[in-house]
């Protein structure tokens, strides 16, 4: 067998990345609807109740956990969401976030730092 055919045989296949924020679809927000508001409690070194949400994108029909971001919120069952991808590191399963300042999850009031993290307009 002629050398150049072996070469082309053997060679190695291209690993395929996963992508953590599948659900999303290559789009870098949806907007979701939450079926369920609750909190759990993060992995070992760490200890606090975050904040999560259940939801389910409107358009696919995929559902998912999603962080809620900041300190009150106030979300209940079939409030609407606009989620990203981002992933939560103490919390396993949690590979969204829930963006604040848009549709029925509305900014942390009295925010000084960080604030379009959080959807807070500036005060004067």
């Amino acid at each position: 067998m002629p050398s150049f055919l072996v070469s082309t045989l053997y060679k190695k296949s291209k690993k395929i990345k996963k992508n953590n924020s599948s659900k999303l679809r290559k789009n870098p927000q949806k907007k979701a609807v939450c079926l369920r508001v609750l909190t759990i409690s993060p992995k070992k070194p760490n200890s606090a109740n975050r904040r999560i949400t259940k939801a389910i994108i409107t358009h696919t029909k995929t559902k998912f956990t999603a962080k809620i971001p900041g300190e009150s919120h106030h979300l209940q069952q079939h409030s609407t969401i606009l989620v990203r991808g981002s992933r939560v590191r103490d919390l396993v399963g949690v590979n969204y976030s829930a963006i604040r300042g848009k549709f029925d999850l509305f900014g942390v009031s009295l925010r000084k730092n960080s604030r379009s993290r959080y959807g807070t307009k500036k005060t004067k």
